[in-house]
């Protein structure tokens, strides 16, 4: 914000800015576009994803608090956020044991890994991310949680 007032009076010039994400309302399958939005906007895209799925985690919490010790709400959003690697293996234990005790958290936490290992695989071609991409939209558009099936649509749309 305070290089954005230094320009305003002309003592700064703002150099680089980030892209602005395109969405194409039209849009129904996955391409080379949208493969390039996901990963230019990744960060923002895990943020919604999170975001979105939210509500989706605290009723599992909810009804996951009875069967296994105690987990809080913070915790489980961190987990979303952060990917499973950067996890101390103390904290990386403990996700895995609360999140294979419910199916749905198993999923939406899965579906999180698979979405950020796309952008990881450097030696895939462009093809070959655009069918996963793809392949990641559908299955998650059929495992039958709302949260995942409005965030597939979404992602979708990006151009």
């Amino acid at each position: 914000m305070y290089i954005r007032l230094m320009e305003m009076v002309g003592l700064a010039q703002v150099k680089k800015v980030a892209p602005k994400l395109k969405i194409d309302a039209d849009k129904t399958r996955v391409d080379l576009a949208t493969l390039q939005a996901v990963i230019t906007h990744r960060y923002e895209i895990i943020a919604k994803y999170a975001k979105s799925v939210r509500q989706t985690c605290a009723a599992e919490l909810k009804q996951l608090r009875t069967h296994t010790p105690t987990v809080d709400r913070a915790t489980l959003k961190r987990w979303l956020h952060i990917d499973a690697a950067a996890l101390p293996e103390i904290e990386r234990q403990r996700r895995e044991e609360v999140v294979s005790a419910n199916q749905t958290l198993s999923t939406v936490y899965t579906m999180r890994d698979e979405l950020a290992s796309i952008w990881k695989r450097s030696t895939a071609s462009k093809e070959q991310l655009v069918r996963q991409l793809d392949d990641w939209c559908r299955r998650a558009e059929a495992s039958g949680i709302v949260a995942l099936q409005e965030f597939s649509r979404r992602l979708r749309c990006y151009a």
